[in-house]
């Protein structure tokens, strides 16, 4: 059992997982806010045969028990899996049992938290601004990076905020695709679990639970003000 001898009363194991719970929640929101913005911005303003399908694979980690989703995770990027064996023989790069695996299991889980807040933002997105620039010979590009962006960067903002908030926390996906091993995959709910697993470890979990509080709560904060700042700047401009 670890000692409460460091910051915030944490022991060491208890810090090995906050740092690898924020290791992994960063990576997995950066990897697919790119992506995010994109299907988010395709499902906002395209009509196209399979949107439907689209937009149900998007969502389909909200529905599922996330267990299943994790193994799901197992079966395509484990060892023996399509997508495992394939990344293993081109790069020589393995995903199970591995904190990069915890990563992609967060960014699962969180992406459809990430596509809805932004595709909500991008379609409050006055369309009429989109034509005007368009009709001033902006290309596509140009008008998305000029005109769509700026103005939906609030509800980016907040879709990324939540993905990170939903990385943080994730747990069934993460502990299925690449179970719990201290210092490697141990983030913060599996910590939590571990801990209340063996006798004595109540004070240890509620440690964790309370610092997973002030994470979210600080994230939420952060995440407003720069809303606000983003906003101010759009009307200004």
């Amino acid at each position: 059992m670890s000692g409460a001898s460091g910051f915030f009363g944490l022991g060491p194991q208890e810090w090995a997982a906050v740092l690898l719970s924020l290791k992994v929640a960063s990576v997995a929101t950066l990897a697919s806010l790119p992506f995010g913005i994109w299907v988010a911005f395709v499902l906002a303003r395209h009509r196209f045969w399979g949107r439907g399908a689209l937009n149900a694979l998007v969502h389909l980690p909200l529905i599922l028990p996330p267990v299943v989703t994790g193994y799901m995770l197992l079966l395509a990027f484990g060892r023996a899996g399509w997508a495992g064996e394939a990344l293993q023989a081109l790069f020589g790069v393995t995903l199970a049992f591995r904190w990069t695996g915890a990563a992609l299991a967060a960014a699962v889980m969180a992406f459809p938290l990430m596509v809805r807040a932004i595709r909500l933002a991008i379609e409050a997105v006055d369309p009429g601004l989109e034509a005007a620039a368009a009709t001033l010979g902006a290309p596509p590009g140009r008008v998305f990076l000029t005109v769509t962006l700026p103005l939906a960067a609030p509800g980016i903002l907040a879709g990324a905020v939540i993905a990170f908030a939903k990385a943080l926390g994730e747990f069934g996906a993460t502990i299925t695709f690449v179970s719990n091993i201290p210092g490697q995959t141990r983030t913060i709910p599996s910590a939590i679990y571990s801990f209340l697993q063996v006798p004595g470890g109540e004070s240890a979990a509620l440690r964790l639970a309370g610092l997973s509080v002030v994470l979210a709560l600080g994230a939420l904060a952060a995440s407003e003000l720069l809303a606000r700042r983003v906003r101010a700047r759009v009307a200004g401009a």
